[in-house]
């Protein structure tokens, strides 16, 4: 049997600095590598949450003026966070808090480019 093992998800961005500074204020991660090919004609940084081997993969391509059509948003990833008040909090006061279901117990924040992430509370 093979066997798999999840290494990154990657999304497309039109500000990769502005993104990457989204990421490091909203969830703490840190960027971890980062390609240029001799061309410039993209830019891949890889972030981290500096606890796991996962990463996201943020691509920005030089030629791209217009924003990305994320259809109707329902792919996301989601993270889970030791503090789950504190991390509301800290979200409300950025203003990137997008849906809430407080039945479930779990919100939503948007990036930039209108990526959403799941904050859920470790369990």
């Amino acid at each position: 049997m093979l066997k798999f093992k999840f290494d990154h998800n990657n999304i497309n961005v039109l500000n990769l600095e502005k993104t990457v500074k989204f990421y490091e204020e909203a969830l703490g991660f840190r960027e971890i590598g980062r390609k240029i090919p001799d061309d410039n004609s993209f830019i891949l940084v890889f972030m981290g949450d500096g606890q796991s081997n996962y990463k996201i993969e943020l691509t920005w391509l030089r030629d791209r003026k217009k924003p990305y059509n994320l259809g109707d948003n329902e792919i996301h990833m989601a993270v889970t966070v030791d503090d789950f008040d504190a991390a509301y909090k800290h979200h409300k006061e950025m203003g990137c808090i997008c849906y809430e279901n407080k039945k479930m117990g779990l919100y939503f924040i948007a990036d930039p480019d209108g990526y959403w992430t799941e904050i859920l509370p470790a369990r």
